[in-house]
Formats: C-alpha cells, structure tokens, sequence
C-alpha cells in the first residue's frame, strides 16, 4: 500500500529522475555514466561499494537528502532552455548530453563541491585561456561490450578506446603543471588511464577510418602482398585466355569481371559447351553467359584461400586487442566519465564567463535568509538584450514578498529569474549572479506562472491556479521555494483577494520562501511588523509610460491601469467615469504612492548626480597625485642632473685654477704676474657665472618662485649648490660668497637653507660689495707670530699666512717661531722646503730677529 502511494504522488507530482549518487541530480542520464559521477555499473564488473567517491550515500537516506523537483516546475521555469544555453559551451557531443542531463540536487556539501570544481575550472580557463580540451571519442558501445565475456571489438571501436587513451594521457598532461592549485580537478585527473603499450599497439593496428592496417602483423601484410599479385596473375591469364577464343564467341568491347567475388569472362552462348568451367550469370537477353574458366578454378581457389587467411588473421589481431584491453575494463570507464566530466566543466566555465556569472554561497536546507546580487535572467542574458539586474535581500524573519506593478513590468520575468538562479546552482552551473549573493538550498521549488486551462481535464483558467495551489499549500515547507504569479486571479476580486491572501499567510506559516504578485490592493496591504510579509515592487517611469525594471522592495508599486488606458486613447469621459467609481481609500493610497515614486525619482537623479561628481572628483584627485608624482620624479632627476653639473662646473673650474697658476708661473716680471692675475680672476668669474646661469632653470623648477632673503642668510646657489651666506640682494640680483669667492647671480636662483643646516655653519663676516665677482677680504701682514703653538698647530697657522699673504701680494712674510728648542723652527723650515708657491727663505738677520725668526720670500 506505501508503495501505491508513493507511485501515485510520484505521477501527481511528475517528479524527474534523480541521480541518487551525484552531487546534482541527473534527468534521464545515460545508461553508460552519470553526468558527474558513473551511476550504473557495468556487466561483469564490480558494482561500487557505498560510500565511495561514486556514492554520496545510499538507500532512502539519499532519495530524503536530495531534492525533487518536478516536472512541472522545471518546465515552467523553461529550465531545459537555460541547460541548452550552457550545453552550447561544451566541445563534444557527449559534454553536451552530460550538461542537457543535469538536474537540481539537494545536498548541500555534494553541491557546493561541485560549484568549487566549476570555480577551479574557471581559475584555470584565465590561466589558460588557448586551452583545447582533447577529443572525447564515444566510447560506450565499446566499453559496454568489453564487459560481455567473449565479445570481439570491432576496428572503430578499438580505435575509439586507442583515442581515450591518448586524450586521457593528454588531459592529465595539461593539468600536471596545476596539480598543487587545482585539488578537485587534480582528483578528477587521477581517473584518467595511461597505458602506451595499449595506446601504441592501437595506433600501429587500427586506422582512424577503422580498418585494420597491414602494420598490424607481419602475417597480415605478407597476405595482403600475396593476394593483390595472384589477382593480377588470375586477370593476366584469364585475358590471355579470352583472346585465344574464336571471335564468334567473344563478346565485344569486355574483358574480365567480376560475379559473386569470383573473376570470369563473358562468352556467347553457342561457346559454353566449349569453354566449360562454372557459370557465374547471364545477361538480360540469356545470349551473353559469365563463365569462369578451369583453368581460373585452381588460381580462383588459391585466392579464396588467402583471403581466407586474411580474413582469419584479422580476427586474431582484434581477439587479441580485445583480450588486451579487457582487463582495463574499469578504468577505462573511470576515464571515459572523467573527460566527459571535464567537458562538462569546462563548458559550465565558459557559460560562467560569459554571463560574468559568480559562484553563490550555499545555505543549509530551511536557513531563514536570502540574498541575491545583480541577479539576471539567463534567457533574456541569452537573447543579447540589455538586463537590469535585480538584488533581492529577505531578512530571516521575511518570509514572504508580495511584488506588485505594471503590466510588463517584468513580475514574471523576476518570478521565472529567481527560480532558474536556485535551479541552475543547485544543478552545478554558476548562474548568472554578482559577488555575495547567498541562497539557501531548496529541497523543492513550486512555481505556478502564467495560463494553465486544460480542456481536456475540464479545468479554467482558475481552476488549474486553485489546483496547483492546492499542491503548494499541502507540501510546502520551510526548504520550499514557492514562486506564484497574479495570484487570485481570475475570479470576483473580493474573494480572489481572500483566497490569495489566506494562502500567503499559510505559506509563512509554514516557513516556505515564497514570492508572489498580484494588482490587487488588499495583498499590498498584508505587508506589516511581524507578519513575515514584505512588500516588493518593480518600478515604472510615469513621465514616458515605461518599465524600468528596477526592483524596489519594502514599498508596493502602482498598477497604472488608467494612466496606460490614458495614453492608449480611451475616451476622456469613460477614463473619469472610472475615476469616479473607485474606491476613495484606493485613490488616496495610489496618489501617496505616487508622490513617494516622484521623490524617489528625484532623490535618485541627485544620488546619481553626486555619484557622477564623486566619480569625476576621483579621477582628478587621481589626476593630481599621478602629476605629483610625475613632479617628485622629475625633481629627482633634476636633482641627480644638478649634482652631475655642479661636479662639472667644480672640474672646470679647478681647471681653470691650474692654467691659471700655471699662467703666474710662467711669468717674467711683475707686470706681467699682475696681467695673469688679472686673467685667471675674469676666467674663474665667467666660470662662475655660467654654472649660475646654468643652475637657474633648474632651480626655478624645483622651487618654483623667487626667493625674499635678507643679508646674512645661509643660502645656497640652486638646489645642489654650495652654502654661503647672502650678501647683498638688489634689483633681483644676489650677492653670495662661497668659501671667499663672490658671486652675482640672478636672485630667482638663491634657495634659503634649512634652520638644521643653516644652524650648522656659523656666519663669516664680510665686508659688503658692489655688483660683480670681487676678490675675499685680506687680512695679509709681514709678520706672522707661531710662538706659544705646538708642533702640530703650525702647519695650519702657517698655511693660512701664506694664503693671506699671497692674495694681499705681500714680497716677503717673518715668521717668528722663537729660539727654545728649535722645534718650531724646524718645522717651519720642513713646510717651506716643500711650499711650491715661495721662491725660498732664510734665517733673519741680527737686527731682524736672528736665529727666532725665518724670512720667506714669496
């Protein structure tokens, strides 16, 4: 009696097959192997124990754990059309039957690993995107009969096993590089069978248009040698034969054919008696006879033997190709479902892709929440059309949404959308949805859309709702997805109404997910704190009279039945007659929803607009630090070019120096010392003046401006220059010295120091100049006092002297050094003896100093 009953609801409900051992269901799948796991053993081959990876679980526990749905609905929600979409995207036919045979699951664990194994494929179709998958030969007849005992393959179905080798080795190749990032498809690729010898020996016998080749044994191509030469030798003698006939017998114009595989000649009737041998035939008119000569039957025979031999060699070949191949039974099976799995994959990846598809998380079975982002219809993604996404959130305690609107509007689209999404993902295809989208599993989807009267089963329109409704209430539960379109419908409104809104609330009672649509006003109303209803709408442009498809829950939508009758031209007069005649709480509750669409609009357009500004002030704050960026790097480089020309100008101009001293020492007489001179300072200012001319452009980069100094400020001469201390600052020029050397340079060039670096060096005083490049200060005397220094102290002291001296062109300096021990003294002597820049010295006479004191001649 259960049984009946369980076959009589499984008609009522017309539940499609389900694959009890896939982690999705499988509709009507092939008897050789599931779509994602072999579900059939085969013949004489072990049958697969429980809970293995070809076995979720078992027995009624998997028929309660897996989804049902049925028929009906699948077809409602044209599921079978979306599944052609996807199987448009796999590379063999036998990808595409696995993709057309899927069906919803309802494991939650089984289905997730599926998406992941789809999510991986994805990975690595962006890794590889010139990735072909191999040929996947249809290799189920033969497979089939390797199972049978005794069976012999024919050549095109050991060819077809000798290709499943080679693409099995192929794929396994392809994913080796992706092993450690790819685990699912790692362990998909651990199924496929390499054999070489096998592979070999298939390709060296069977040719690809399956027939065995003469490479298949050196007795077969010995015979096939044997039997085309004694054709020949049978023809040649039959010719020769007929020639020597008398004419009267021949026939004309014909020579040696061939009748029931046998060669002979045709004769006359009147020669039979004299030619003898077998008759093969006779022409239409009986006066024409085709005879095969005695002396044919021998040669005729021998030929009959070796193909015989051919024939029987030929059977051995493929016995023992069979035989070889029929311990691989199994594996080979393995393989097969494993290419077939990875087509199937691949093109479900590829679908993905295409519709820019995200892989949702899965939510147990009753989980009270639902969450779908950018949802799209994947029939209308299909037809090229533009689609406007819908994002739908259900709290937990939401367990119901009525969505109201315009006709054409798209509230059967949206109802068919969400349906196909839970449908498609539960069946192991990515559907066409955005990051975080999150849908619980549904044991069950009811969807009861669009017109469904049966004159054959006396049903109206309304009753065919009513009886599907009927369904829906008795087995909905908390796992249910429950999809109704203009619910109560088709009869009075009042009680259409009522009957919508007591199955709305018993639906919620029951905890089913539920969507629902309908114009009637009293289900707009049902909406409210703690009766797990919420309102939902699509909205309508009231301005053009169109749809703009977007989905706006917590408020309900217009029907805009008079505003459309409106602008389709029906009579002003019968339009205000209806005005009149409804209902004067309608009125109020159509012209608030109509100043809340209109404010929405607006406040819409401004978020719009100040998006549109936001956007735009990111690209030029974008803007803006890329050319920051672009002027750090620049002033680095000017910075960096800088250094190089200072260590340039520092080149020449110590150059400069040298030629010239090298000028004052080739000198004869004072004049003309003092010409040189003259020279080496105008050099040594024109050098000068260059670097500072050079120097400008780039400091002006850097700084950007003139710089307002004071006199004494530590300054510097570009960005890289040497510090000095500013001088003089008039009609924008800049008087800096440097280490004793003046210069006049534009002040636009002058860069401040740093407090730190200013601070660092102490100022020099200096006395104030005119314009132009002018000696240092010379504090020169003929006397320079060491006494009371050490040892070490005179070489600086002595050295500073004769710099003072030098340029205060003094013609001879005493140094006084004191007579003590003579250690000063010698000294003294010690540095001068190697000074280049004196012409010698000597000890100071009595009434100079004696002994304490040296004269040096410069």
């Amino acid at each position: 009696m259960i049984q009946r009953a369980k076959r009589r609801a499984d008609e009522t409900v017309g539940r499609a097959p389900v694959n009890v051992r896939d982690p999705v269901g499988v509709r009507e799948a092939p008897e050789e192997y599931g779509v994602v796991e072999s579900r059939v053993p085969r013949a004489g081959w072990p049958r697969p124990r429980e809970g293995s990876r070809n076995s979720l679980c078992s027995g009624r526990r998997a028929r309660a754990a897996v989804g049902s749905m049925t028929s009906h609905t699948l077809t409602v929600l044209e599921f079978g059309a979306c599944l052609e979409q996807v199987a448009g995207y796999a590379t063999s036919p036998l990808g595409r039957e696995a993709i057309l045979a899927l069906s919803p699951g309802g494991l939650p664990v089984a289905i997730t690993q599926e998406l992941e194994r789809v999510a991986e494929t994805m990975r690595l179709l962006e890794r590889a995107p010139e990735m072909v998958v191999p040929e996947i030969p249809d290799a189920r007849t033969a497979l089939r009969r390797l199972a049978t005992p005794g069976a012999m393959l024919e050549p095109r179905e050991l060819h077809a096993l000798g290709t499943l080798l080679a693409s099995g080795r192929a794929l396994r190749s392809l994913l080796g590089p992706f092993a450690a990032e790819l685990s699912h498809l790692t362990q998909l690729a651990g199924r496929l069978h390499e054999d070489r010898g096998s592979e070999r020996a298939i390709t060296r016998a069977i040719g690809a248009d399956g027939t065995v080749l003469d490479s298949a044994s050196r007795e077969l191509a010995h015979l096939r040698r044997e039997i085309p030469r004694l054709r020949l030798a049978v023809v040649q003698r039959l010719e020769r034969y007929l020639r020597s006939l008398p004419e009267a017998w021949v026939v004309p114009d014909v020579s040696v054919s061939v009748r029931d595989g046998r060669y002979v000649i045709a004769i006359r009737r009147e020669g039979r008696a004299a030619v003898g041998g077998i008759v093969h035939g006779e022409s239409q008119s009986g006066q024409t006879l085709f005879v095969e000569p005695p002396i044919a039957l021998e040669m005729m025979n021998q030929l009959t033997d070796l193909e015989t031999a051919e024939a029987r060699e030929i059977r051995r070949i493929l016995r023992e190709l069979t035989e070889r191949f029929r311990p691989s039974g199994p594996v080979l099976v393995a393989s097969q479902e494993a290419l077939v799995t990875f087509d199937s994959l691949c093109g479900r990846a590829r679908y993905a892709h295409q519709v820019d598809g995200h892989v949702p998380r899965l939510l147990p079975p009753g989980t009270p929440s639902y969450t779908v982002v950018k949802g799209r219809h994947p029939l209308l993604l299909a037809a090229g059309s533009p689609v406007v996404p819908f994002d739908l959130r259900l709290e937990p305690e939401e367990r119901a949404a009525v969505v109201s609107g315009p006709n054409t509007g798209g509230k059967s689209v949206l109802l068919k959308a969400v349906g196909l999404l839970s449908a498609l993902a539960q069946s192991g295809v990515v559907p066409p949805v955005g990051p975080g989208t999150e849908l619980p599993v549904f044991t069950e989807i009811f969807a009861d859309i669009g017109d469904e009267q049966s004159v054959a089963r006396s049903l109206s329109t309304f009753s065919a709702h009513v009886a599907n409704l009927k369904e829906i209430v008795e087995r909905a539960g908390p796992a249910s997805l429950v999809l109704v379109d203009e619910i109560g419908t088709g009869t009075d409104p009042a009680e259409g109404a009522a009957l919508a809104s007591a199955v709305v609330f018993e639906l919620v009672r029951r905890r089913a997910l539920s969507l629902v649509t309908s114009h009637l006003g009293p289900l707009k109303r049902l909406a409210g704190p703690g009766t797990g209803i919420v309102n939902a709408s699509l909205q309508f442009d009231p301005d053009r009279m169109e749809p703009t498809y977007v989905l706006v829950k917590g408020r309900p939508g217009r029907s805009y039945g008079l505003a459309i009758a409106r602008r389709l031209g029906l009579l002003a007069h019968v339009l205000e007659a209806a005005e009149r005649q409804r209902a004067p709480g309608e009125s109020e509750v159509e012209e608030l929803l109509e100043a809340l669409e209109r404010k929405e609009k607006a406040a819409a357009e401004l978020v719009a607009s100040l998006e549109a500004e936001r956007t735009q002030l990111g690209a030029l704050r974008a803007q803006v630090e890329s050319r920051e960026a672009e002027l750090r790097q620049r002033e680095a480089a000017l910075r960096r070019e800088g250094r190089q020309q200072a260590r340039g100008y520092l080149l020449a101009a110590r150059a400069e120096v040298e030629a010239a001293i090298a000028a004052v020492r080739t000198a004869k007489d004072a004049e003309a010392v003092e010409r040189a001179a003259r020279a080496a300072r105008r050099r040594l200012e024109t050098a000068i003046r260059e670097h500072a001319v050079d120097a400008e452009g780039g400091a002006a980069a850097v700084a950007g401006e003139a710089v307002d100094l004071r006199a004494g400020a530590r300054v510097r001469i570009g960005p890289d220059g040497s510090p000095g201390v500013l001088v003089e600052l008039r009609d924008g020029r800049a008087v800096v010295e440097m280490g004793g050397i003046r210069a006049d340079v534009p002040a636009e060039v002058v860069v401040a120091l740093g407090e730190e670096e200013a601070g660092a060096r102490p100022r020099v005083p200096l006395e104030r100049a005119g314009g132009g490049w002018t000696g240092p200060v010379v504090n020169a005397t003929t006397d320079v006092d060491l006494r009371g220094l050490r040892v070490d102290e005179v070489e600086g002291a002595l050295a500073r002297a004769l710099d003072q001296a030098i340029l205060g062109e003094l013609p001879e300096v005493c140094i006084i050094h004191g007579k003590g021990t003579g250690a000063l003294r010698d000294r003294v002597r010690e540095i001068l003896a190697v000074e280049p820049r004196i012409r010698g010295f000597r000890a100071g006479r009595a009434n100079e100093g004696g002994a304490g004191v040296t004269i040096v001649e410069l």
